[in-house]
């Protein structure tokens, strides 16, 4: 992409399977900038939050089932025709299938609530990877924000930002430190990696 001045903004699609509260702070970020926007964000759930919230920022929203995810190119073709430039995966529950990794290598990201590599893999999303780091009393936490590849929490890193844990720490107020990480550095993280690759 050219930097004249007619160049298109990239284009960035988000994946998200919960109350989509990174995907609206992402979309917010971006509806302020001129070299990047959200085209579109997808769902594997109906009750996803994230599907009314991009409703409601007037952007793109499509939900999803497994079987167009893993067993047709269904969701695969839908990306090629939106030629993506960052594929980004916030608080998205499956695992991403190899035939889109492999489709758009190094464009998809992912953020986990942890400092990985401990604390990721299958089954460790949300409450239960801050109930872990506080039972084995660590005494940070943080986000890392990584490449996908074909396992779970396994990707190149990309960025990490660290909190402390203090000893009165729950895995409620842990979870707001790490959103309050993760509004401030995703879409940061984002427009970095976008520039990049301009």
């Amino acid at each position: 992409m050219s930097h004249k001045e007619n160049a298109k903004p990239a284009k960035i699609i988000i994946f998200a399977s919960g109350s989509g509260t990174n995907a609206e702070n992402i979309i917010k970020f971006f509806q302020k900038s001129k070299n990047a926007e959200v085209a579109a964000v997808l769902s594997n759930r109906r009750s996803a939050g994230a599907l009314k919230k991009a409703h409601d920022l007037n952007v793109k929203a499509l939900l999803f089932d497994r079987e167009a995810l893993y067993h047709t190119n269904d969701v695969l073709n839908i990306l090629k025709d939106m030629d993506p430039d960052l594929i980004v995966l916030a608080g998205f529950l499956w695992l991403f299938p190899s035939n889109i990794i492999q489709a758009f290598p190094n464009k998809i990201i992912n953020i986990h609530p942890a400092l990985l590599p401990k604390y990721g893999g299958k089954g460790m999303y949300g409450s239960k990877v801050h109930e872990s780091v506080i039972s084995e009393k660590e005494k940070e936490s943080g986000i890392t924000i990584h490449y996908v590849n074909e396992k779970y929490d396994e990707g190149q890193t990309i960025f990490q930002a660290t909190t402390p844990i203090d000893d009165n720490d729950t895995p409620e107020t842990l979870a707001s430190k790490i959103h309050e990480l993760e509004y401030r550095h995703f879409p940061e993280v984002i427009q970095q990696l976008l520039e990049k690759k301009n």
